[in-house]
Parts: C-alpha cells; structure tokens; sequence
C-alpha cells in the first residue's frame, strides 16, 4: 500500500493483526485460577488503557487493584445480590439467566475496578453532554485494556452487576466518584468461539445491515 503522508505507517500485517484480535475478543466469564500477573504485564496493560482517547483530553478512567483474597470475598456478595435482582426482574426468563455464569471474581489472576473520576470541569467537546462523554471517554481505556489483553492471550470479562452506591462505598472513594465496572482479568482454559451470550442462545449480535440508520433528505433551503 503506497504511503498516505508522514509519520508512522501501519503495514498490511500489522493491519491484519489488528482486526484479528478485534475479531477474537471476547467477554470471559471461565478463568484458569492461577497467582497474580507479573507487574511488568500488568503495567504494559493499563499502559495500553491509558493510551484512550478522550474527549478534551480529561482522561476520566481509574483503576484499582483488588486481587487480594479479602477483596474478592468482600465483593462477591454485591455482585451475587445484583445477580438475583436481575433474575427477578427478568420474570420467566430468570430461571435462564440464573444458569449463565456472570463473572470470574473467585477465579481470575487479577480484579480490578475502573471507576469515573470526580468531574475536573472539562468544557471541551462536553459542553452539551458533560456526562455521556464522561462515560464514554472512561469505556474507551476500557475497551483499550480488552483488546490489549486479548493480545497477551488474556481473557477479561467486565463485571456490571453491582449496586454502583454500595461499591462506591466499599472501595472508599471520594465524592463524585463513581465505579462502573469490576474487570476479570488472567489465563482462561479456552477462548468462547463466539461471544458467551451467543453460544448460550441468550441473544445473537445483529446484522450489520440492522445498525446502519439512513438519514431521511434535509430539507430544501430557502429559496434566495
């Protein structure tokens, strides 16, 4: 492929490599239990999380690391009470959901929690929509870590069952603080050959046809 301008290029492997593991990536609920990553990994990890965008560069996303034991034993019931919540809510379709296995707190080589920071006030790019783009920003490190560890053939499963106040108040943080995800994170005995809720007949992803909307015309100007 001839070149498009300066700065780095991205050849046809890497390229190929990039939609592959984009392709293989998957939300992982079955963990091999085994000890803590090595720290230079971890760090190359949340490296990669920390390389988002975000809008007007805020950089919302923290994370804490909450593999101890102790942890896990103190999280595992605010996850377990949401889990039965969702169940009830569900109605006949509960009894179904309770089969599935819904995250790998116990098992996983490391937990870790992101959490949105404390809003700093940026305007840029958020003026209309302060929080959405907060959230998303955050999602995006997020998203950066899945893929980053797909690449070190690690799995992740983000973990969205909680009561978001009684965690807050578990992990001690700060006003304005807000946890939205507990992340599963370490070897797994095998990748899912398509996303878990798939193979489980949960929901199927959607056509792509089905996600591209067409604008209806503008209308005409005015005439001069």
């Amino acid at each position: 492929m001839a070149d498009t301008g300066p700065g780095p290029h991205v050849d046809d492997t890497e390229r190929a490599a990039l939609y592959r593991i984009l392709a293989l990536r998957r939300d992982c609920r079955h963990f091999t239990p085994r000890p803590c990553l090595p720290d230079d990994q971890l760090e190359r990890l949340l490296c990669a999380a920390h390389q988002a965008p975000s809008v007007g560069m805020m950089q919302p996303w923290r994370f804490m690391r909450l593999s101890t034991p102790a942890w896990r034993a103190r999280l595992v019931p605010l996850v377990e009470a949401e889990r039965q919540a969702t169940a009830q809510e569900l109605g006949e379709r509960g009894t179904e959901f309770l089969r599935l296995k819904v995250e790998g707190i116990r098992d996983c080589a490391e937990l870790l929690a992101v959490i949105l920071a404390p809003d700093d006030g940026t305007v840029f790019g958020r003026r209309s929509m302060p929080a959405e783009m907060a959230w998303a920003s955050a999602a995006c490190a997020v998203q950066n870590l899945w893929l980053a560890a797909r690449a070190e053939n690690l799995g992740l499963g983000w973990v969205s069952m909680f009561d978001p106040v009684a965690l807050a108040q578990e992990l001690g943080l700060p006003p304005g603080a807000k946890p939205f995800g507990l992340l599963c994170l370490g070897p797994v005995p095998a990748f899912y050959e398509a996303p878990m809720l798939e193979q489980e007949g949960w929901r199927k992803r959607a056509p792509l046809q089905d996600i591209l909307w067409a604008p209806s015309a503008p209308p005409e100007p005015p005439a001069s």
